[in-house]
């Protein structure tokens, strides 16, 4: 891989401050992201982690500081705007996948396909290819609640990447699995996103889910305590 010191982040937050009500969760925390890049955010919890992930994401906007994304500050665009973002561009994956326990694994997948417009048959056809890819075959027309753990994560990692998104934003995403869920499920994220020049933002406290990543930073209280290369 390309050495990411010599090219312009693709995803930049600066001195970023956020608080929830009289806790402040971000003091000056800065972290950039480049294209094709895995970068994991560690720290202990309540360290700040997931809401340097929320602010990267727009999903919360920061009391202080800029994000910008390829060019535009993240932090100031409307609602409209945030969410095609996310509907088209960023990849969202939480610890529990959050999957609709009402859908079927690959209507769950092809989901954010057909509210971008592709038809249902083609979303599903693209949906199903990407399950079978990430090991979940034979288990698309299970709900949620009638799989395991790793493979609900995995297809949860599926609906992610379906639209081809250009950032993935990995809230814990091992956190609720064993160690080999957990090897699966990186390894899948891992080696899509190189293939594909996704930039993949990581948040864990787990050192062996870190290791995926090209560069590590650590929080600590709300600030960047250390930065450091991991692969």
């Amino acid at each position: 891989m390309t050495n990411g010191t010599t090219r312009q982040p693709l995803l930049a937050a600066r001195d970023l401050v956020k608080a929830h009500g009289r806790t402040e969760a971000l003091r000056g925390a800065s972290a950039e992201l480049r294209a094709g890049e895995i970068l994991a955010v560690t720290g202990a919890s309540g360290s700040g982690k997931s809401t340097l992930l929320h602010c990267l994401a727009g999903i919360v906007r920061p009391d202080a500081g800029s994000v910008t994304y390829d060019g535009e500050r993240l932090d100031r665009l409307p609602e409209k705007r945030l969410s095609e973002l996310r509907r088209t561009e960023f990849g969202v994956i939480f610890q529990f996948g959050q999957l609709i326990p009402e859908l079927t694994a690959l209507d769950n997948v092809a989901l954010p396909l057909m509210l971008a417009g592709t038809g249902r048959t083609e979303a599903r056809a693209c949906a199903g290819t990407l399950l079978e890819r990430f090991g979940v075959r034979g288990q698309e027309e299970l709900r949620p609640g009638e799989m395991s753990g790793g493979q609900a994560q995995r297809a949860a990692l599926a609906r992610a990447l379906v639209t081809r998104p250009r950032v993935v934003f990995a809230d814990e995403p091992t956190g609720a699995l064993d160690s080999l869920a957990s090897e699966q499920v990186m390894t899948a994220l891992a080696h899509t996103a190189r293939e594909s020049g996704t930039a993949v933002l990581l948040v864990t406290h787990d050192a062996q889910v870190a290791a995926y990543a090209d560069r590590e930073v650590q929080l600590r209280d709300g600030a960047v305590s250390k930065l450091e290369v991991t692969a």
